[in-house]
């Protein structure tokens, strides 16, 4: 396995770069993990294709303000984006700026809220700010909804609504980034999936800026050897109950994004053959070779090149059917990535069609 063999090439103007009015309206690609046979429809589909006693998996974290404005000390913008909070005084955070932000150097954020540098994490700052609002108050007041970097353009009021799935739970905020698969829900769409028969579990993972970055290994590189970021993660007892509930009924388990196939493949427990509550950091690797546990189907937006994502639902439908379903979709003209269209990895998924 090589680095290269997660490569593809995709024209610009198929990047979404804004969301479409309606959720629903996403188109759907169907994949057939045994034969890579695809079939195109609508999202709206999906309620055709899951079926009564099958369950979906959503991960409930919600999207934070993270992103944040500035200037140094000795007179340069700052850039800042707020990678997870600490404590509410206390933060690790991406810093861009001129020249490298020392320890005990003071960052002014756009308020006038000084910001004090106490070190260095990694490729992290910790910075805390000096005064009487807290990190959770500051983003409030003065942050901005964290786009991926790959969008560049001021966000706009729709994205606060739209970079935001419909059931993100408010006392789950601490991502950096939306788990985007859950776009495509509604309230609706959901109300009817559960009128159906369809059960829905929430899983919890702390998206981090980390999701956003290639490989870093070269082209002839395992790229298994890449570090894995760590997230922090919510495995509850009753998605627990729910699961193992299904599975022993013959229910299908459908990840919704490929942040909770991490929450429930990290918390399956392979000896027992069920699943088990989890808290904690996972950094779990899933690529081609790995032997999914919990999960039998994935619903999931298409991905970067050379990235880890693209390696986990290459593990879930084989490399090559997944660089052959891309290039379909790149000739249908799918809109790819946060913003864009949905895929349907499941057995039995384009029969009839």
């Amino acid at each position: 396995m090589k680095t290269k063999d997660f490569d593809y090439a995709l024209p610009e103007d198929l990047i979404a770069y804004e969301p479409l009015q309606d959720r629903t309206a996403s188109r759907l690609l169907c994949l057939n993990p045994d034969d890579g046979v695809t079939a195109h429809k609508q999202f709206s589909d999906i309620l055709g294709l899951v079926n009564a006693g099958d369950v979906l998996v959503f991960n409930n974290s919600k999207v934070i303000p993270a992103r944040l404005h500035g200037h140094r000390d000795t007179g340069g913008r700052a850039h800042i984006l707020i990678e997870r909070v600490l404590e509410p005084f206390k933060a690790v955070a991406h810093v861009k700026t001129g020249n490298v932000a020392k320890a005990g150097s003071i960052i002014y954020l756009s308020d006038r809220t000084p910001c004090r540098v106490l070190g260095r994490d990694g490729p992290f700052f910790i910075l805390q700010p000096e005064g009487d609002k807290n990190w959770y108050e500051i983003m409030e007041d003065i942050g901005d909804i964290p786009l991926p970097p790959y969008i560049e353009r001021q966000t706009k009021p729709l994205d606060s609504s739209r970079y935001q799935t419909v059931y993100a739970a408010d006392d789950k905020a601490a991502s950096v980034a939306a788990p985007t698969a859950g776009l495509h829900f509604t309230d609706d769409l959901l109300d009817q999936l559960r009128a159906k028969g369809v059960k829905t579990a929430f899983v919890t993972l702390h998206v981090g800026a980390g999701t956003f970055q290639p490989l870093r290994t070269l082209d002839d590189e395992d790229p298994r050897d890449h570090q894995m970021h760590s997230e922090y993660i919510e495995v509850p007892q009753d998605v627990c109950d729910t699961v193992n509930a299904a599975k022993r009924a013959g229910g299908r388990i459908i990840a919704v994004g490929t942040t909770s196939v991490r929450c429930i493949e990290t918390a399956w427990n392979r000896e027992e053959g069920g699943l088990q509550p989890f808290t904690g950091e996972t950094d779990i690797f899933i690529a081609p070779g790995y032997e999914f546990g919990c999960m039998d189907a994935l619903i999931t937006n298409f991905h970067f090149p050379r990235t880890t994502l693209l390696m986990l639902v290459s593990a879930l439908a084989g490399r090559e059917n997944m660089l052959r379903a891309y290039e379909q979709a790149i000739a249908e003209k799918y809109r790819f990535f946060s913003y864009g269209d949905a895929m349907y990895i499941a057995k039995g998924c384009t029969d009839g069609t």
